[in-house]
């Protein structure tokens, strides 16, 4: 039983780790093998080109698909800090605890039945979809991603801080700025980067409450899907996994160099 559980240990594990790790990752590396690709259909090497690359910038609707979506995106990310953080330090005063229930409700619940709901909202106050709607509906999904991430850090600070500094002269608005605020940035930098992924990647929400006038970049490409796959989508999709790279090696950068500081 030791000897099977060994061999289990030392050459199957590995295996099986490799092999779900290629399964993640392998669909990634062929898209951006393949956005260097010459030829028009994707299904066979044709000699490297940037044909694609270039073509994604001189394309009208693809541009405007991405630049409704980074406005909808950061509207999003502001609004849902700004609401998820009055929400969390507000409740300490509230002590209503079982309204935090009502933001995880938006983790187990499929988004789809969220979208429509929304949508029956809007549809019953007779709100016109457009911006202003895919906002509202993108900020209601990030709150239940903001709330919980924050309050989570919240409830761990130590309240010696807050006492010490109303103790030292300063009001509640300087505390709230100089000593809540500092300490509760990890947590806000956490939520921000995840509401500004899930609504750059939402397309439930934005097929349903966008409307005719607006056509967020997940909404353009799922209309290009039933004409056929464009290689410029596999240009941009390399561009932005570029990006979030980059940026991950930055933060981690950052951490290191942090680390390195507080250790000297």
């Amino acid at each position: 039983m030791v000897d099977n559980r060994k061999f289990f240990v030392r050459f199957l594990h590995p295996v099986f780790v490799c092999l779900a790790y290629l399964f993640l990752y392998l669909p990634i590396i062929i898209m951006v093998l393949f956005s260097f690709n010459d030829a028009t259909v994707s299904v066979k090497w044709e000699g490297f080109s940037l044909r694609w690359y270039m073509q994604l910038f001189q394309t009208p609707e693809i541009l405007e698909a991405l630049r409704s979506s980074l406005i909808v995106a950061f509207s999003t990310t502001v609004l849902s800090i700004v609401f998820g953080t009055c929400f969390v330090f507000a409740s300490k005063w509230w002590k209503a605890s079982f309204l935090f229930n009502i933001f995880y409700a938006n983790i187990l619940l499929p988004e789809i039945v969220l979208a429509i709901g929304i949508l029956s909202i809007f549809t019953f106050f007779q709100i016109p979809v457009g911006y202003g709607s895919l906002i509202a509906g993108h900020t209601l999904l990030g709150l239940g991603f903001v709330i919980p991430i924050v309050r989570a850090r919240f409830v761990e600070l130590d309240p010696i801080l807050t006492e010490a500094s109303l103790d030292l002269g300063a009001t509640y608005p300087t505390t709230f700025r100089k000593i809540i605020l500092p300490l509760l940035t990890p947590s806000l930098l956490a939520s921000s980067l995840l509401v500004f992924t899930l609504s750059m990647d939402d397309f439930l929400i934005s097929f349903f409450c966008s409307g005719p006038q607006v056509q967020t970049l997940s909404v353009y490409v799922y209309s290009m899907i039933k004409t056929g796959i464009d290689p410029t989508i596999n240009a941009l999709s390399g561009i932005f996994l570029a990006i979030s790279s980059l940026l991950v090696l930055v933060l981690c950068s950052l951490k290191v160099v942090d680390q390195v500081i507080s250790y000297e």
